[in-house]
């Protein structure tokens, strides 16, 4: 008897999660959007509580296996200074942390590795919060700046680092030459992306195009770009010395979209916390994962790795 009214409660409290949803949509219309989105996300508190420190999905090895989720999103950092070669580099070496968040990753990069680190991104409540993150002995600051103007000079940094920063940018051509024109010579680019499948080769079909639709319209995404398609622009920068690396880490961090929804459920002193609207409020979230998990699970998406080195 009782399960019939739990799975009576859990429909209704999807139905006016989507009823949210559907009317309260966050498409992209500039780069203010994504500014003002996110200073709502990092003023509230409410997605810092469930998602921690790191605004990014987590790493759950190869083949993925149950992991905590806020272990798996550190341990995606870490599995991506080794991909990317970084923890063969010295001490010092600067990087820029485009797409910074509150700074996990930076302060993890100036911490574990010694760094010196840049973040940046373009919400003032973002670089805020950060800011009170980190402490003063972290090598690790934060500024407002627009990916696709950064304010620094020609070769200024070791290494240019982002991490799911990509889907927001408009013009994905200016954002990988703004990467590569702020590197130093020899210098290192390492980026992590949501993307959709290469649909030069597959188009979408009749059920991929709408949900695609929504994806974008519901978190401030102008495009997703393919991952075929991203190395191909950093390719085509001129810039680079040889190849553009890539990989596919979609299996290695699919787990963290369920795991996402679930820390709503182990974790009820949200809702103490944050009060009804804010239960609301992450209650709206719940069909945008949903479908971010169909759409990585089906093949529509896809979390591409992308490493390049600039020509001397």
């Amino acid at each position: 008897m009782y399960i019939y009214y739990a799975l009576g409660l859990l429909a209704l409290l999807l139905v006016i999660g989507f009823t949210i949803y559907l009317i309260t949509a966050r498409s992209y219309e500039s780069s203010d959007t994504v500014a003002t989105s996110y200073d709502e996300w990092t003023q509230d508190g409410i997605l810092e509580f469930y998602w921690g420190e790191h605004i990014h999905l987590g790493h759950y090895g190869s083949p993925p296996h149950s992991k905590d989720f806020l272990t798996a999103k550190s341990d995606f950092v870490h599995e991506m200074v080794k991909w990317g070669g970084l923890d063969k580099l010295p001490a010092k070496t600067t990087v820029l942390d485009v797409g910074c968040g509150i700074g996990g990753s930076s302060r993890i990069l100036a911490k574990d590795y010694g760094f010196e680190v840049t973040g940046i991104t373009i919400s003032p409540k973002q670089v805020q919060r950060a800011t009170e993150l980190t402490p003063e002995q972290v090598s690790a600051k934060f500024q407002v700046d627009d990916a696709l103007a950064l304010s620094f000079p020609d070769n200024s940094f070791d290494v240019v680092w982002s991490i799911e920063a990509g889907p927001h940018m408009a013009d994905k051509a200016k954002y990988a030459a703004e990467m590569m024109r702020v590197l130093k010579p020899g210098g290192l680019l390492v980026v992590a992306d949501w993307n959709q499948r290469d649909d030069r080769v597959v188009p979408l079909n009749f059920w991929e195009k709408p949900v695609m639709r929504q994806l974008l319209d519901q978190w401030s995404h102008p495009a997703f770009s393919s991952i075929e398609g991203f190395s191909e622009l950093i390719a085509e920068t001129g810039l680079v010395a040889g190849e553009v690396t890539t990989a596919d880490w979609t299996q290695e961090t699919l787990p963290s979209w369920v795991d996402s929804i679930w820390q709503g459920i182990v974790r009820p002193k949200g809702l103490i916390k944050f009060g009804f609207s804010g239960f609301l409020k992450s209650l709206r979230e719940v069909p945008t994962i949903l479908l971010m998990r169909l759409g990585f699970g089906a093949g529509l998406c896809r979390f591409g790795m992308f490493s390049a080195v600039k020509s001397n």
